[in-house]
């Protein structure tokens, strides 16, 4: 692709540029995917008085709602490579919008668990995001558009804890039953799934020139299955690769599961209520307003600086002081304390994220959609270990949450001996592009 059509710096008030439109677009249309994938979660504590849940089939369906995303994003990072982002996002959210409308269908844990197994393939479009943000964006500014994006869009999954119990409120407002007012509820978010699939379709194109299918002729050797099969083997051989699945397992992973037990959280340790619980929990994903790109700003300059060395160093800073949050937020035991604590903690893991995704770009420029595919997919492979967390009967939510604290700080570790091996990778960024040109 042609390097000069990426977009070297980011204008918010640009809505016609294609790059610009895209990054927009993008990232609502990532917000409204967090509304269908944890819509249900702030409402969990009316679902387990209706269909009489046990602790650990709450558990299994916080597994649920993140296994099969796994290999969703794998799945779509592939498809990214493969057809391109616009009919990749397309299909997702058409396909995602059907089980979030239905999951009100539900009349046992068995179809209720099966229905949030459903639903988690939508995590699947985090990687679309990213994938659409790199490639529409010049190595300068790639950190900090990838991160922005997301971080935007992970904002839904603040926003759904807070507006989702004042949608269902809503309902018993107009005389609906608790059991029906919380099925009623999923609707709304199913709908806002269907339409935006259309928009994506109609608004957005695959690559700063055009879409895919028309360009097929003008894009490089590297995008040919050869040469993807060949990005594939050389994705698995990266060491680089299974790091970063490590660390965003540590920071995404742990943010999806504190966005499935927040609400619970709150009402059985401060006994409030499902609104004022919602709202505190709410706080937790609205950090994501300025506390991912700010990983991504960050991680830009550290590049410009000390190139990719200096990325990976700053991702290892902010998941270590993650990791010692979340370890003092679990010995908390006052409300006022656990907000602040929960929101320091959530600055450093919201930063971690954006700094990982600004790492992505620059491992293998030949294939970043499986590139994404496979890190997005770490974050959920963390996301089920700490699932099976608090699944158990013997732990509680607060131990659980230590043991987490204590594996981030690992994984931290971890990052700081990638440094160490990335001193080849320290040239300027600016040489490091993230496509390479077509050839004319």
């Amino acid at each position: 692709m042609k390097a000069t059509l990426q977009a070297t710096r980011i204008n918010l008030f640009d809505f016609s540029s294609v790059p610009m439109r895209t990054f927009h677009l993008t990232w609502i249309t990532f917000f409204c995917c967090f509304f269908g994938w944890f819509g249900i979660a702030p409402l969990m504590p009316l679902v387990r008085e209706d269909l009489g849940l046990t602790k650990a089939q709450i558990g299994n369906v916080i597994v649920a709602s993140v296994s099969i995303t796994i290999f969703a994003r794998l799945l779509f990072g592939w498809l990214c490579d493969k057809i391109g982002p616009r009919l990749s996002y397309t299909i997702l959210l058409l396909l995602g919008s059907l089980p979030v409308t239905f999951i009100g269908l539900s009349n046992s844990y068995e179809s209720f668990l099966l229905f949030r197994l459903a639903i988690g393939v939508i995590g699947a479009s985090f990687v679309v995001t990213q994938y659409h943000t790199s490639v529409m964006f010049a190595p300068n500014v790639v950190g900090t558009a990838n991160a922005t994006a997301a971080g935007w869009g992970n904002m839904g999954g603040g926003a759904t804890l807070i507006m989702m119990p004042l949608i269902c409120a809503g309902f018993i407002a107009l005389g609906y039953a608790d059991a029906t007012a919380w099925r009623l509820s999923m609707v709304v978010p199913g709908i806002a799934l269907f339409v935006m699939g259309i928009v994506y379709y109609t608004c957005t194109q695959d690559y700063p020139q055009g879409n895919k299918k028309d360009i097929q002729k003008e894009i490089t050797k590297t995008n040919n299955d050869g040469a993807t099969r060949m990005s594939i083997w050389s994705i698995c051989r990266d060491y680089r690769v299974w790091v970063l699945f490590l660390a965003y397992g540590a920071c995404f992973g742990i943010e999806i599961t504190i966005d499935n037990i927040a609400t619970l959280y709150f009402v059985d340790n401060f006994k409030l209520g499902i609104k004022e619980a919602g709202l505190i929990a709410g706080m937790f994903g609205m950090m994501n307003i300025f506390a991912r790109a700010l990983g991504g700003i960050f991680a830009d300059k550290a590049g410009k600086k000390f190139g990719l060395r200096g990325r990976v160093m700053l991702l290892g800073m902010f998941l270590l002081l993650e990791g010692i949050g979340i370890m003092l937020f679990s010995a908390t035991t006052t409300l006022f304390a656990s907000i602040v604590l929960m929101l320091v903690f959530a600055l450093f893991l919201k930063m971690s994220n954006g700094a990982t995704y600004a790492v992505v770009p620059f491992i293998n420029k030949r294939a970043i959609g499986m590139v994404s595919g496979v890190v997005g997919a770490g974050g959920n492979v963390g996301a089920v270990l700490a699932g099976f967390l608090f699944k158990s009967e013997e732990l509680s939510y607060r131990e659980s949450l230590f043991i987490i604290g204590v594996a981030v700080v690992f994984v931290a570790v971890i990052s700081f001996a990638l440094t160490a091996l990335t001193a080849r990778s320290s040239a300027p960024e600016s040489l490091q592009p993230v496509l390479e040109p077509v050839k004319a």
